[in-house]
């Protein structure tokens, strides 16, 4: 039976079972391949997407309790924050500046970690970033991820008050 869900500010029809994670919906279905799988049981992080505007490990969220519901993967940041198509989203940014990327694999779920942190506390402190930044990045890059989230924070309350 189709589902309807909403995924990056559009409607999307899928077919997939129930009780498949949205993780594989997003993937294999909807072809977003930046949500990347790390361990399956939401301990690495690898696979947080934004669940109405909250950091959600996808690997363990069955699709079906979706519905209604507004999704948001790394492909969508941008639009999701207002910006204009094309432009990238001030952690984006940030990120790159501060040579956070290694491996890169675990980075876009630390990125939807990092915006929805960054949404809930625009001004974090460094006890802050440690609380809610759980993920697990294998490269360790914590101290370039801390730098990152300070400057984009930065970046976003200078773009707010221009």
């Amino acid at each position: 039976m189709p589902l309807s869900l909403h995924i990056n500010g559009a409607s999307r029809e899928v077919q997939s079972a129930p009780e498949t994670p949205l993780l594989w919906v997003i993937r294999d279905e909807l072809g977003l391949t930046g949500t990347k799988f790390g361990c399956g049981i939401a301990a690495c992080g690898a696979c947080t997407v934004h669940v109405d505007g909250q950091a959600t490990r996808s690997c363990v969220m069955p699709v079906q309790v979706m519905a209604g519901r507004s999704v948001t993967t790394i492909e969508g940041l941008p639009a999701a924050a207002g910006l204009p198509e094309g432009e990238w989203h001030p952690l984006q940014r940030a990120w790159i500046e501060a040579q956070v990327p290694q491996c890169g694999y675990c980075q876009s779920g630390m990125l939807m970690a990092a915006a929805a942190l960054l949404k809930a506390t625009p001004q974090p402190t460094d006890a802050d970033i440690d609380a809610a930044m759980t993920n697990i990045c294998r490269c360790g890059t914590y101290p370039r991820v801390r730098r990152a989230i300070h400057a984009a924070a930065q970046a976003m309350t200078q773009r707010e008050a221009a």
